[in-house]
C-alpha cells in the first residue's frame, strides 16, 4: 500500500506543478527570482490545508534561491510540519535537521513547539544537536 500512495503522490505533484503557475502570481514571482514571494504563497496555501500544493511551492522556492537563512529554515519548518501532519516522521525529522543546519539558532514559537504532531519530533532533533 505505501508504494501505491507514493505513486499517487508523485502523480499528484506532476499534475499540480503546471497548475501552480496559475496560483496568485506564483509563476511570475518564481520566474523573476522572488523565491520569498513563493515562500509566502506556500505558507498561505499550507494554512488553507492544501499540503500537496504547499510542498511543491516550498520546494520550488528553495530551488529558486531563498536569500536569507531565516527564509531557508522557514521553508524547511513548513515542510517538517506537513510531513509530521502526514505521519511521515522520518521526513519531518530530516526537514527539522536541515533547518538547524542552515540556521543553528532556528527555533519554533512556543505555540508551534507545543503541537502534538511535530513538537516531540522538533524537541528530539533539537536535543540531539551537538552542544555549542
Amino acid at each position: 500500500m505505501p508504494g501505491v500512495r507514493m505513486m499517487l503522490f508523485g502523480t499528484l505533484i506532476a499534475l499540480l506543478l503546471p497548475a501552480c503557475s496559475t496560483l496568485g502570481g506564483y509563476g511570475e514571482s518564481s520566474q523573476s527570482g522572488h523565491a520569498e514571494q513563493d515562500l509566502d504563497q506556500a505558507v498561505k496555501i499550507y494554512e488553507d490545508g492544501d499540503y500537496a500544493t504547499a510542498i511543491v511551492i516550498l520546494q520550488h522556492a528553495q530551488k529558486n534561491g531563498l536569500r536569507s537563512k531565516y527564509d531557508q529554515a522557514r521553508a524547511y519548518k513548513y515542510l517538517a510540519f506537513i510531513h509530521c501532519i502526514s505521519a511521515r516522521e522520518k521526513q519531518c525529522r530530516d526537514a527539522f535537521k536541515k533547518a538547524f543546519e542552515i540556521d543553528p539558532a532556528f527555533n519554533l514559537q512556543p505555540a508551534e513547539a507545543g503541537h502534538p504532531a511535530w513538537g516531540p519530533v522538533f524537541r528530539s532533533v533539537q536535543s540531539s544537536r551537538p552542544a555549542k
